[in-house]
């Protein structure tokens, strides 16, 4: 099984906050990954050696900060509510709304969806930024959101 059902998710408070609704028919395309499926997704496309953000290395293509082109504030949008992401995250990914994106956030905590549906529900996704990745299938551009209110855009390199 590659998911598990959203009831079943330990973080799923964060899609059912009452201040800021997931429609229905979003709730059912976010799907959080089976620890199994998270953890070859992880280390395939994050890192083979560390299991968490916090203790990403230089050695870690997300830890080196040479793979980072800039720094971009989050928080004072999500803490005006605004409907949109920064458009400077925006800009930087330049993707299809049909494409699949990976929220990653621990070697065993990962969700899948579409990037329309994380557009539309980025609020809810932020009670979860703390280093976590957004990746996008087949696609090399990234974003980490900080705890400090920050997000790094910034370019995969391949895991080695």
């Amino acid at each position: 099984m590659n998911y598990i059902s959203l009831d079943d998710y330990k973080k799923a408070w964060v899609f059912r906050h009452q201040d800021a609704p997931v429609s229905e028919q979003d709730l059912a395309l976010i799907k959080p990954m089976s620890h199994e499926r998270a953890a070859v997704l992880w280390s395939t496309m994050v890192s083979r050696e560390h299991d968490h953000p916090d203790f990403f290395e230089k050695t870690d293509w997300c830890g080196n900060d040479d793979n980072f082109s800039q720094i971009v504030p989050w928080e004072a949008a999500w803490e005006e509510g605004a409907e949109q992401l920064p458009t400077e995250i925006l800009a930087h990914l330049d993707w299809q709304a049909n494409t699949t994106i990976y929220f990653c956030m621990a070697r065993d905590n990962i969700i899948e969806t579409s990037f329309d549906v994380f557009k539309r529900n980025w609020q809810n996704f932020m009670f979860l930024a703390d280093g976590s990745l957004l990746l996008g299938k087949k696609r090399n551009e990234v974003v980490q959101f900080l705890a400090t209110g920050d997000a790094k855009l910034g370019i995969k390199a391949s895991v080695k």
